[in-house]
């Protein structure tokens, strides 16, 4: 993890060094949120995170495919035999059919989540496309709500508590999001001297279903979750977590 603790730290200069009342934090893929959010927490400046968004599925011979998932099960049946160079081209031009991060429940999809559920982002935005009118919408919303926090000067402390880490815990499960969040998460918690709760996690985890079925553990694709509503509808049954920035 050096690298994510190295662009905190540049993250933090960065702020520092700059006459900013906030910041937007634009990040994507799996180490770069947790950095921004971990540098912004030490910077102390009202900050709010924008993340890229999910790329959209391609289509390889009717079969719905996206990376990171797909490319590999494709890349097992090419080293297997089971399909030719041919095909293996066409998957590869098939995988990433636009701007985006992984769009399936990778790290990137997992940390857009979480601190969606952190209240470090705006309802909604964590599922939106890269290069959907949604994404745009909630790019330019989320330059107002930085300025809204500049007036009032609230800082990631004051909404990256204790509680809202359980919070984003509880939504981890609900996703059944990427094991690499523990790491990132116990990390951003110990900029803010809190300590993460494992066996919170665990007690959370007897009583949370996994609700989300994306792949690589399910089915589906990142866009299909935001087309449902996103995490505010896909962990409106447990009745425990307040996605809110407010």
């Amino acid at each position: 993890m050096f690298l994510r603790n190295l662009m905190s730290i540049d993250t933090e200069e960065l702020v520092r060094a700059q006459p900013m009342d906030a910041v937007v934090l634009i990040g994507g893929c799996d180490k770069t949120v947790p950095a921004q959010l971990m540098g912004a927490a030490s910077a102390g400046v009202a900050a709010i995170q924008l993340v890229t968004g999910p790329m959209l599925t391609g289509n390889h011979r009717g079969e719905r495919v996206g990376a990171c998932t797909d490319c590999r099960r494709f890349w097992t049946r090419y080293r297997a035999d089971e399909i030719d160079d041919q095909e293996i081209a066409e998957v590869n031009s098939a995988l990433v059919p636009g701007a985006g991060t992984c769009g399936v429940m990778g790290t990137a999809s997992t940390m857009a989540l979480v601190t969606e559920a952190l209240g470090m982002m705006l309802p909604g935005g964590a599922t939106a496309p890269a290069v959907s009118a949604d994404r745009r919408r909630v790019a330019e919303e989320t330059g107002r709500v930085a300025v809204d926090l500049a007036a009032a000067k609230r800082t990631p402390r004051d909404i990256m508590t204790a509680a809202a880490f359980e919070n984003a815990l509880t939504v981890l499960l609900a996703v059944g999001g990427s094991t690499n969040a523990i790491v990132h998460l116990t990390a951003m918690a110990g900029r803010l001297g809190i300590a993460l709760d494992l066996d919170a996690f665990d007690r959370i985890s007897r009583n949370v279903p996994v609700l989300v079925d994306l792949k690589p553990s399910g089915q589906h694709y990142m866009a299909d979750l935001h087309d449902a509503g996103g995490s505010r509808a896909s962990c409106a049954s447990c009745a425990t977590c307040c996605t809110s920035i407010a």
